[in-house]
């Protein structure tokens, strides 16, 4: 014998109050208890009603009780601090008015523990670029932004600053011949073993974002991203392995090149997806 369906009056009898609720009972009842008896559910909605607040973080139940009790649904998910938290800037006096505007209204969300800006900090997507952000119990995918892979890299050589003084034009050429800026790649596809991982082959976006990859790994990309040979001077008891050796570099100064660069179209689809 086929069950019979809830319904709006069903609910209303119990006691519901006409809205969204009904509707989002009605799908739950019928996504999570399909074969239960009819009183077995309706002694479920029953509770829910009446103990709205005791359901608000349960796993199937959460978004009907939310709806009756429409305060706490506020409170957990819209409202934001009167104040803000304190929190650090590095390097105040260079740091863009819309990059402090966007971590003043971060430090207001519920879910904000602590935060900071770096000295490079400028005007972002959610969050600013170079603002650090600690949240308890959350996570913030619009706050990245879609530069997923930005990141800064530092790499030492076992070379003194003679070095770069005497081949300070060829250091230059180099940098010119083997990466680009902005929206410019490379004219042939670049060979990287990070190509050849089985991702590339197993997840459909992926599949058609090899072939772009190719031709921008090894790019630096646009707004502040930028490589540059210079100097490196390390103290004692701040050593360093050098590129391509198992030795340590001694206290001095080294020869060094210092990258920002960004995840390009390849991470900017992934984080659009």
């Amino acid at each position: 014998m086929k069950r019979k369906m809830l319904s709006g009056k069903d609910l209303m009898k119990l006691g519901y109050p006409e809205g969204r609720a009904i509707g989002m009972a009605i799908n739950t009842a019928q996504k999570y208890f399909k074969r239960a008896e009819k009183d077995e559910i309706f002694g479920m909605l029953k509770a829910v009603l009446l103990n709205p607040k005791e359901y608000i973080q349960d796993s199937i139940w959460s978004k009907v009780a939310l709806e009756l009790v429409p305060t706490e649904k506020k409170s957990l998910w819209h409202e934001m601090r009167k104040n803000r938290i304190d929190y650090t800037i590095f390097g105040a006096a260079e740091i863009e008015e819309g990059a402090r505007n966007q971590m003043e209204i971060a430090m207001k969300l519920p879910v904000t523990v602590a935060g900071a800006l770096m000295p490079d900090a400028h005007q972002g997507y959610g969050l600013p670029i170079g603002g650090v952000l600690a949240v308890h119990n959350a996570v913030i995918p619009y706050g990245v932004g879609v530069d997923i892979g930005c990141r800064m890299c530092l790499t030492a050589y076992p070379l003194d600053e003679k070095f770069l003084e005497r081949h300070r034009h060829n250091l230059k050429s180099m940098l010119i011949e083997n990466t680009c800026f902005g929206r410019e790649t490379f004219k042939r596809p670049k060979e990287d073993e990070v190509l050849e991982r089985k991702l590339f082959n197993e997840i459909q976006i992926l599949k058609g974002l090899k072939g772009r990859a190719a031709m921008q790994i090894g790019s630096s990309g646009s707004g502040n991203h930028f490589v540059e040979f210079g100097l490196i001077d390390l103290h004692e008891g701040n050593e360093c392995l050098p590129a391509g050796q198992a030795g340590k570099l001694a206290s001095g100064k080294y020869l060094s090149v210092l990258s920002h660069s960004g995840s390009r179209g390849l991470g900017a689809e992934i984080a659009r997806h």
